[in-house]
């Protein structure tokens, strides 16, 4: 991402803090580059002098058998089942609420051994921003948490050629990856935006279809919702 990008987020992050923890979640679909774009952002905070969180939706997983209950291929396993949203709240969102004891969890799920590893319990301060990404953030069960919400764009064939060059460690050959965005990733990303249409709902919106040059669209005056 251009450091000009980086900065002109980082600024606005920055205006909006009030006193305390501002959560900023960075959502999008597979591919989108929501990742790289959550730590380009902590970075830039972290040289400013800024306390920073950065977690991911990846470590707040559910088990195999729950995320494949419907079929491994299944969009309807994909958008309902993947993540653990009461965890996720247990674990961080809640804690860094206002009404929150500020100590919380940064992972709780190790994708890799399918397993529960909840980490040991840190503690925030009023400063701490934290720098949430992933997919699904702005379903109904966790949006309301986010003071910040931006919302990384690509179009579903741009997230697919990404995918052929990327997951090749996950799933073996291309086949098996265009096969599993085809009949599983993308119909649930579509599923998403029928019932939860996060694109409207975001605060600032990064088309993002060239990586070289995104294009930054405040959507409405990105101030975090009263406490």
């Amino acid at each position: 991402m251009p450091r000009e990008v980086v900065r002109s987020l980082a600024n606005i992050i920055l205006e909006s803090r009030r006193g305390l923890p501002l959560m900023v979640g960075i959502d999008g679909i597979d591919a989108a580059g929501k990742t790289s774009l959550a730590k380009e952002i902590a970075a830039y905070l972290i040289e400013e002098g800024v306390p920073v969180i950065r977690a991911s939706i990846d470590d707040f997983h559910n088990q195999r058998h729950i995320r494949h209950q419907r079929g491994s291929y299944s969009p309807e396993g994909y958008y309902y089942d993947s993540f653990n949203y009461e965890l996720l709240k247990a674990c961080l969102l809640e804690p860094l609420s206002p009404q929150g004891n500020r100590f919380y969890r940064l992972n709780a799920f190790d994708l890799i051994t399918d397993s529960e590893t909840i980490t040991d319990e840190r503690i925030a301060t009023h400063d701490h921003i934290l720098i949430f990404e992933g997919i699904f953030l702005f379903r109904r069960e966790i949006r309301h948490y986010w003071d910040l919400k931006i919302f990384v764009e690509i179009d579903f064939e741009t997230s697919v050629q990404r995918a052929l060059e990327r997951d090749v460690y996950l799933f073996g050959d291309k086949k098996e990856i265009l096969k599993r965005y085809q009949e599983r990733y993308i119909p649930g990303q579509k599923l998403y935006f029928e019932s939860e249409k996060p694109r409207a709902q975001a605060d600032i919106v990064i088309d993002n279809n060239d990586f070289t040059h995104p294009i930054l669209i405040i959507c409405r005056h990105a101030a975090p919702k009263p406490r």
